[in-house]
């Protein structure tokens, strides 16, 4: 899907971006499935309100997952951190223990309904993807160039910032990458609990019988959850091009 013409991701991008400011165009579309005289296009809160506030929420779950799981993989990989692999790996898994349903549940009575109980839950949920990829990524360097980069007389911090992230950074994106398209999914059971979330228009598409709701909540995650792993997946292959590799 990523490999679809440029042309295809910019049509879909407008029509998103059409349907979100003025969803109202596509009422007639909606209409055969929405019961009764029920009016086919969700109105309760605005979907560029919607849309905008979940992908605000998944970028702040994601950003934040990168830096703590980016941290553990870094200190794993240093000679002097090997013992730490183990509890780092342990600390990754947490939320795949934990489902994001459990942890909201576990969430909600410390602080309360809202945004909070949601962003813990994709944090968590976003560890794993992150620091596995980025601990292949940094563990997978050929020891050859390290030692020539040793050799050219580079300090550690020198070797990572100049050998080590940019050979590892395709990796570490593709890591990124998923956790941002599995957050975006995960995002709209945050409406459960009160958070601002695409899945405000899914929920109340079920609780009414609302099938037109239901597919605009759902085609619009969809969308998005296309457009950012196409975006990335460009990213990755500019960052893989610049290490030296082929995508």
């Amino acid at each position: 899907m990523s490999r679809a013409p440029p042309l295809a991701w910019a049509a879909l991008l407008a029509l998103l971006g059409v349907f979100l400011v003025a969803p109202g165009r596509f009422a007639p579309l909606f209409q055969p499935f929405a019961p009764g005289d029920t009016p086919p296009i969700y109105a309760q809160t605005p979907l560029l309100t919607l849309a905008l506030n979940h992908l605000l929420l998944v970028a702040a779950a994601t950003l934040t997952a990168a830096a703590i799981a980016l941290g553990l993989a870094v200190a794993a990989t240093r000679p002097a951190g090997r013992d730490v692999l183990p509890f780092a790996r342990s600390v990754a898994r947490i939320g795949q223990t934990f489902p994001p349903v459990a942890v909201l549940a576990l969430a909600v009575p410390i602080f309360g309904f809202g945004a909070v109980p949601t962003l813990i839950a994709l944090v968590l949920y976003g560890l794993l993807p992150i620091f596995e990829t980025a601990l292949t990524g940094l563990d997978g360097l050929d020891p050859a160039l390290m030692e020539a980069a040793r050799g050219m007389g580079m300090t550690d911090r020198q070797r990572f910032l100049r050998v080590e992230l940019p050979l590892a950074l395709p990796m570490i994106l593709s890591g990124i990458r998923l956790a941002a398209v599995i957050g975006l999914a995960t995002a709209t059971i945050g409406s459960t609990v009160a958070a601002s979330t695409l899945g405000e228009v899914i929920i109340s598409g079920l609780l009414t019988g609302n099938t037109a709701y239901v597919l605009q909540g759902g085609l619009v995650v969809s969308a998005l959850a296309l457009l950012i792993d196409a975006g990335f997946r460009h990213v990755e292959r500019g960052a893989a091009r610049r290490a030296g590799f082929r995508s």
